[in-house]
């Protein structure tokens, strides 16, 4: 059976260009391909037919031999540089390089990349996102405050603009891949995809790359930054600067800059989100008799707090409203006022005569103690038992 025109096949007149030729095609590659026609028995044939034609269309020299010759150009050497799919699966490698051009069409914009000149890809890459860690006092944390890094980075290079070539001349488009970065190799049925050997996968070359920056848009420094850092952060925080991270390679837009908190300990005051707990000594008189002591609170001032009588180790009072501010807003947390009863030390001859004389007379009144020692006598009576 004689074969089809090309031109026919693919749906296009003798005049089309290569644009509208490519557009023509990928229209038809959408709609044969098998994987989208499972239930049509002669859409991989005329997939491929649709694939061969494209093969000889979309190139200038084989398109002129066809219009001369038709598909005798293919048939007998005649300086159609040999029939297209030949090797045994027709089209199958050549429809994957052909198909990735219709899936970066359809995807390249969703996927960030834009055109650049030449029908190729703008390789200007985005710069690196940067993490900074920041250490900051409770105090600081309670206020917040206005503080200034140095962050080293890379910012766009001052001689040559950011393109990275000499005298601030824009790149050209590589030669070898056409600007898009990739280059692809036929082996066998299949169609390698590698980066581009003559330009590093960037679609560009710089034929006189910048002397300060050595071709690559950016350089080395030390920025200054002013960090707002709101009131209510903790351990853990993380602050975005956009747009203040590493440059961009050759004029892209660069990274954004994570700023990481940690709140140093503190040597007064133990965090627990937005409360905060406070251990505070007592003498054992005070801890019995009962009285007003004087805590810190964290924003700098004092608070009276009344201990009640007879208060042991680890007993709780709360000051409400005298904890961390809440980072999204809501008020502030509650400061609670652990006691610690300290056991004196370094008696002298008659605090040890008055202890001595308090200790014969105060068992009868601390209940605590009266019960355990019961306990601990009905204990051991069983024991015996």
């Amino acid at each position: 059976m004689s074969k089809r025109d090309f031109y026919e096949v693919l749906g296009v007149s003798r005049g089309a260009d290569a644009d509208e030729i490519k557009k023509a095609y990928r229209k038809k590659a959408k709609e044969l391909h098998p994987d989208r026609n499972a239930d049509n028995p002669n859409a991989e044939t005329q997939f491929k037919e649709a694939n061969e034609a494209y093969e000889v269309l979309k190139d200038a020299d084989k398109k002129a031999a066809y219009d001369r010759f038709g598909h005798a150009a293919f048939e007998g050497g005649m300086g159609g540089g040999g029939r297209p799919g030949a090797g045994g699966f027709h089209g199958q490698g050549d429809f994957a390089s052909a198909f990735s051009d219709v899936f970066d069409d359809l995807f390249g914009d969703f996927m960030g990349r834009s055109r650049g000149a030449g029908g190729g890809r703008s390789r200007a890459a985005r710069g690196s996102d940067l993490r900074y860690n920041l250490r900051v006092t409770l105090e600081d944390a309670y206020k917040g405050l206005q503080k200034t890094i140095q962050v080293p980075t890379s910012v766009p290079c001052g001689t040559c603009r950011g393109t990275g070539a000499e005298g601030g001349a824009e790149p050209q488009t590589c030669p070898t891949c056409s600007g898009m970065g990739k280059v692809r190799a036929q082996q066998g049925f299949f169609t390698v995809e590698q980066t581009c050997p003559t330009c590093n996968g960037l679609g560009q070359t710089i034929k006189n790359p910048c002397h300060t920056c050595h071709g690559e848009g950016r350089v080395e420094k030390d920025r200054a930054l002013s960090v707002n850092i709101p009131a209510g952060v903790e351990t853990g925080t993380r602050i975005r600067l956009a747009g203040e991270g590493e440059a961009g390679l050759r004029g892209g837009p660069a990274g954004d800059l994570y700023i990481f908190i940690e709140v140093k300990d503190h040597e007064l005051f133990q965090r627990d989100g937005s409360h905060l707990y406070c251990r505070v000594p007592v003498s054992v008189a005070s801890a019995a008799l009962g009285g007003d002591i004087e805590v810190p609170t964290i924003d700098g001032g004092r608070s009276r707090v009344k201990v009640p009588e007879g208060s042991q180790s680890g007993r709780q009072m709360r000051l409400k409203g005298k904890g961390m501010p809440s980072l999204r807003g809501g008020g502030h947390g509650d400061m609670f006022i652990e006691l610690a009863v300290e056991t004196p030390v370094n008696l002298t001859a008659r605090q040890k005569e008055i202890l001595r004389e308090f200790d014969k007379i105060e068992a009868e009144n601390n209940p605590q103690t009266s019960s355990f020692f019961k306990s601990v006598k009905s204990f051991w009576d069983s024991m015996k038992g």
